[in-house]
């Protein structure tokens, strides 16, 4: 970015650049939380988290950054980048400013309880032992909501989804969203129709070796591009990528009866990785070198995971590769078997594991629920029943038991109120990404078949990862798609994967 030293906007960045050091600090920690930390260390680890929060708060809202954007706002010669990276930080000043320190302080310490709390309710299938301390998390994101959304001139509850979403709106989404719930009982039916039509899916016999299929999986994300240099990957109750600048690390979760969920959560992780690495090195710890928000994010893992990694094509060149992995052989570890497991539609309970037909039911249903938490029209202990009745509705599918209900994410009381709605919104940008790659390179899907992915994640780095946050969220899209987003890809892709014929 061209500044001269002894200017404001070098003052500012360079404010901003340590900011990022504790940010990196944080995201090691939070890792470390969910891959390695001995429970014993919850205690300590949590205070440790609260009062870098507070430290990285306390830079955010310095006093004097109000004088030094003034300054670095009328300022020429600036260039791109550095005009967004004002843009950005004027963008978080104003909501950091609009919470007081020990609101940010107190909402640590309840996410870092409640999150341990989740951990033992979960296993033990009990919203009880949770509701207190998830209540607790909830009241003060409400505060906190309030307080950003009266200092950004938004609702309680658009206010935390600009956090994950800059310029997002319920409003928008809400539209969106009944478009999709009104398109997906149907389709869902006629999905299931078209499958029962084809063959039968013959089962791959397991067991599945762990070291097995982490090697797979390694072997793969070698494949996609990823950057062993700058990651690693672990294992982790709830998979997530996560970590720091140029230290971008992924997990995922193992099952030796079915190496399929795991691999391709592995992929998944990857696509996310693939952003945060391929993000502009030069601006990287400053806010316009960060992703542009959570569904360009998810949109990126999505499109490994289900545009590409779910293709025909792919299956056809990991086939191969999968039944090595395992010493399988036969019909069932053909490439049509495997890519009829990997495209297969069912009425499951779990999101994570859900497949791309349904997946929207599962995120359609949580953001409706927050919304009503957030409002107050939904009290906590009532969660468990609405959530059944939610997905009843949406699925034709209860929960027997919270495990599977809703204790199943962490999100909630890991304090992520309004990112729900940011996963389908990244598969409905997955689909538009994808398919204008494509348009663009035609090579694209028959270097998927030979392994090659360099066309693919060229292209992205291109249009999406090295952009960073330069673009607002609409701009970036239309500059990579040729038109802001909208449901028309995403429900096309489905029909053509999933539909009927013609």
């Amino acid at each position: 970015m061209s500044a001269s030293m002894s200017s404001a906007s070098a003052t500012l960045f360079a404010h901003f650049g340590r900011a990022a050091a504790l940010s990196n600090a944080l995201g090691i920690l939070h890792w470390d939380n969910e891959v390695m930390m001995p429970v014993g260390a919850a205690g300590t680890r949590a205070e440790s988290i609260a009062q870098i929060n507070v430290l990285k708060h306390g830079m955010l809202t310095d006093p004097r950054i109000g004088d030094w954007l003034a300054a670095a706002e009328g300022e020429t010669g600036l260039d791109a980048f550095a005009r967004a990276n004002l843009r950005e930080i004027r963008r978080i000043w104003t909501a950091e400013t609009a919470v007081p320190a020990d609101l940010v302080e107190a909402s640590s310490r309840a996410v870092s309880a409640s999150e341990l709390a989740w951990r033992e309710a979960r296993a033990n299938a009990d919203f009880k032992a949770l509701e207190r301390k998830l209540g607790e998390v909830l009241r003060l994101q409400r505060e906190i909501g309030r307080a950003k959304g009266e200092k950004l001139g938004l609702s309680t509850y658009d206010a935390l989804l600009n956090d994950y979403e800059p310029g997002g709106r319920s409003a928008r989404i809400d539209v969106l969203f009944d478009d999709l719930a009104s398109f997906l009982p149907g389709f869902i039916e006629e999905a299931l129709a078209v499958q029962a039509r084809r063959p039968a899916i013959l089962p791959v016999d397991g067991p599945f070796p762990i070291e097995r299929q982490r090697q797979l999986g390694l072997d793969l994300m070698k494949v996609l591009g990823y950057d062993f240099d700058r990651g690693r990957l672990d294992v982790s109750l709830h998979p997530f990528c996560g970590g720091a600048d140029n230290d971008v690390r992924i997990t995922t979760r193992y099952d030796e009866s079915n190496f399929t969920r795991a691999l391709m959560g592995v992929l998944h992780e990857t696509g996310h990785a693939l952003y945060e690495q391929g993000r502009p090195q030069a601006v990287m710890n400053q806010p316009v070198g960060q992703a542009r928000s959570m569904s360009i994010h998810e949109s990126q893992s999505l499109l490994v995971e289900m545009q590409a990694c779910r293709s025909r094509e792919f299956i056809d060149f990991a086939a191969p590769l999968m039944a090595a992995a395992f010493g399988g052989d036969g019909e069932a570890w053909g490439a049509d078997n495997l890519h009829r497991i990997y495209t297969q539609v069912a009425r499951g309970l779990i999101r994570v594991d859900a497949d791309e037909v349904t997946y929207p039911a599962h995120v359609i249903q949580r953001y409706r629920l927050e919304r009503a938490l957030i409002a107050g029209d939904l009290a906590i202990a009532d969660l468990p029943a609405a959530f059944n009745d939610g997905l009843k509705q949406l699925l034709g599918v209860a929960p027997p038991d919270d495990r599977l209900g809703c204790l199943q994410d962490v999100h909630w009381p890991a304090g992520l109120w309004g990112y729900f709605p940011t996963y389908t919104l990244g598969a409905m940008t997955a689909a538009q990404v994808f398919d204008a790659a494509c348009r663009a390179e035609p090579g694209i899907l028959p270097a998927i078949r030979r392994g090659d992915f360099s066309g693919l994640v060229g292209w992205l780095r291109t249009q999406v990862h090295s952009q960073g946050s330069l673009y607002e969220t609409d701009e970036l899209l239309t500059r990579a798609t040729g038109r802001p987003l909208d449901a028309t890809v995403f429900k096309a892709h489905l029909k053509r994967r999933y539909g009927e014929p013609g």
